[in-house]
């Protein structure tokens, strides 16, 4: 089938609003957020949590850490990562920019792409665009990311103008390769380009125009979340949103804390992905429906009372007082239901703005919710 993007309902006193993509491995709803799997993985949650507890329709993998291990000839092998992690739902692959800008000691960038030592072992590989489509194709994930160069916060204004332009020239020779391949799994691929200019608008702007006018499924806003006040970034993606068309799904990658996201839906973005729930929870911070709660605090030692009153999923029937004690003895279950808490939260908290938008009553709850979200417990 075709992969398709309805939007069903907008909010009538912010950009918010409620869509649905349909592919052929089942539909998301948007707004959605993505757990990150990076390497066929959600750290320290089964597949089976992730579909019946969590209910995620889509989760991220990652392109550089994929193509390291197990490596695209298994993946291959595999029939794709879809049957090679037991995933029957959609999947996205980002394109390993990000993870080449987090190499800045060991790695080259030039106009044909970037040389980078693995973090692994130390050996030489080369991305250019035209083979990172090629392993994400290879990887088979329903939506494939182009491959930009993500710049660093702060940089100055003519780093941030030429790298914007290396990414859209490195864009063109994504889209020739993508519109060349076929699928390899018996689906279509869907292909999203990254608006880049750090935090610059006009630069922003001027991207979002080049990317929109490329008409793909849907776009993607990167180079964020990489160290800016969270003011700087509402005011580049607020500034993108009003370019980029309306009737394409937008991603915001790597965003981020729960209230990030419900302001960054006001702003008309449709998907985000983070590891912040999954780190954060392996750490002991749990984001609840009342605040931020941190596990380990001896307050928490003889609270018998659910981990959320909302009873998100089944692991919030246990208490604060088991949770922290599983903690206390470096027990793996805490981590893992801390986790699947955190994550049961975003999706929670995916389905209530939902709702609100359709609702009428978005914005509202929006600013509520994000006081109550600041709370520390």
């Amino acid at each position: 089938m075709n992969p398709t993007f309805k939007i069903l309902s907008f909010d009538k006193n912010s950009n918010a609003r409620v869509g649905l993509i349909k592919t052929s491995h089942g539909e998301i709803n948007t707004p959605v957020f993505m757990p990150v799997g990076t390497q066929a993985s959600v750290k320290g949650i089964h597949q089976r949590e992730l579909e019946n507890d969590i209910k995620a329709e889509i989760i991220l993998g990652n392109t550089y850490h994929l193509y390291l291990r197990p490596g695209v000839d298994v993946l291959e092998k595999a029939g794709g990562i879809h049957k090679f992690m037991k995933w029957d739902k959609n999947i996205l692959t980002d394109s390993g920019g990000y993870q080449v800008y987090s190499l800045a000691s060991s790695r080259k960038i030039n106009e044909n792409g970037v040389e980078f030592k693995s973090h692994i072992d130390g050996s030489k590989h080369i991305f250019t665009p035209e083979h990172a489509i090629e392993i994400q194709n290879s990887i088979g994930a329903n939506i494939i990311m182009a491959f930009d160069e993500c710049p660093a916060y702060p940089c100055d204004y003519d780093y941030a103008k030429n790298s914007m332009h290396l990414t859209h020239r490195w864009l063109d020779r994504c889209l020739s390769k993508f519109n060349f391949l076929e699928g390899k799994y018996g689906f279509k691929q869907i292909f999203f380009p990254i608006v880049q200019g750090s935090t610059y608008k006009d630069l922003r702007q001027e991207s979002a125009k080049v990317i929109s006018s490329k008409e793909c499924f849907g776009n993607a806003i990167g180079g964020l979340s990489v160290g800016e006040p969270h003011d700087e970034i509402y005011d580049m993606v607020g500034n993108v949103c009003e370019i980029l068309p309306k009737s394409k799904p937008r991603y915001l990658m790597g965003v981020g804390t729960p209230a990030n996201l419900l302001e960054n839906i006001s702003l008309g973005v449709d998907m985000f992905d983070c590891v912040l729930p999954t780190r954060n929870g392996r750490n002991g911070m749990l984001f609840t429906s009342e605040g931020i709660i941190n596990i380990k605090n001896k307050k928490w030692t003889n609270d018998f009372s659910s981990i959320d009153p909302e009873n998100i999923t089944w692991v919030d029937n246990h208490s604060k007082a088991y949770l922290k004690h599983l903690f206390s003895v470096n027990e793996m279950l805490g981590r893992q239901i801390a986790s699947i808490h955190n994550l049961g939260f975003y999706r929670f908290l995916m389905q209530k703005a939902r709702d609100k938008i359709i609702d009428g009553d978005f914005l509202n709850w929006k600013n509520k919710m994000i006081v109550k979200l600041s709370n520390r417990l």
